[in-house]
C-alpha cells in the first residue's frame, strides 16, 4: 500500500467520522426541540374534566346557596321565639 492511497483512506475514513457527527449533531438537536415541545406542551396543557364535573359543581352550589336560605330562616325563626 502506498502513502498515497494510505492517505486517500484516512481522508474517506475522516469524511466518514465528519458526516457521522453531523447527524449526531442533528439528531441530538432534533432530540432537545422534541424534548422542549413535549415539556412546554405539558406546561400549557389544559386538562381534559369530564362536562359532568362542571354540572355538579354547579348543582352543589345551588344547594348550597339552598341550605344557606334555609338556615338564615331557621335562625330569623329561632330570634322570634
Amino acid at each position: 500500500m502506498s502513502l498515497d492511497a494510505l492517505h486517500q483512506l484516512l481522508t474517506a475514513v475522516h469524511a466518514g467520522v465528519a458526516d457521522a457527527r453531523a447527524h449526531t449533531d442533528q439528531a441530538r438537536s432534533l432530540l432537545e426541540e422534541s424534548r422542549r415541545a413535549i415539556v412546554d406542551a405539558q406546561a400549557q396543557a389544559q386538562p381534559w374534566l369530564p362536562p359532568q364535573l362542571a354540572q355538579a359543581l354547579a348543582q352543589i352550589d345551588r344547594q348550597h346557596g339552598r341550605l344557606s336560605g334555609i338556615d338564615d330562616l331557621l335562625d330569623r325563626y329561632r330570634s322570634r321565639l
